[in-house]
């Protein structure tokens, strides 16, 4: 299932809703982020830490408060399998793999830095399973 498909955001979807974590911790996770996967592009939109909708390969008239930008490589090592050094952890990236990048309102996107740091866990285990 490639990253970032219908399928795989729905998966995604499903896991974020069953998952025990974000239902105590996301009940402000309300936002809209973008996900820049190589030269395709996503926006994720959070209702009280649920993923409510998204907008594959949106237009500029689809809003979102900030945004993570990276090739697809580095993506795949954050989704894969196997957990890279460095890339087990989206803070972790944007603190030390240079083509990671967070984009847009960051002060957003820290004021959620919990909720954001589950949901982008939940994200890595579409395609793998859960992690420990």
């Amino acid at each position: 299932m490639a990253p970032f498909s219908q399928a795989w955001l729905e998966r995604y979807r499903d896991l974020l809703d069953a998952d025990a974590e974000m239902r105590v911790i996301g009940g402000h996770f309300t936002l809209s982020m973008a996900v820049t996967f190589g030269d395709d592009r996503c926006v994720v939109c959070f209702e009280k830490g649920r993923l409510a909708r998204w907008v594959l390969s949106p237009r500029i008239d689809v809003p979102s408060a900030f945004g993570f930008r990276s090739s697809r490589e580095i993506w795949l090592k954050y989704l894969g399998r196997s957990l890279e050094p460095l890339y087990h952890d989206v803070f972790a990236m944007l603190m030390r793999v240079p083509g990671f990048v967070l984009e847009g309102d960051t002060l957003v996107a820290m004021q959620h830095a919990r909720a954001l740091h589950r949901a982008m866990k939940v994200m890595q285990s579409v395609a793998t399973g859960p992690r420990p």
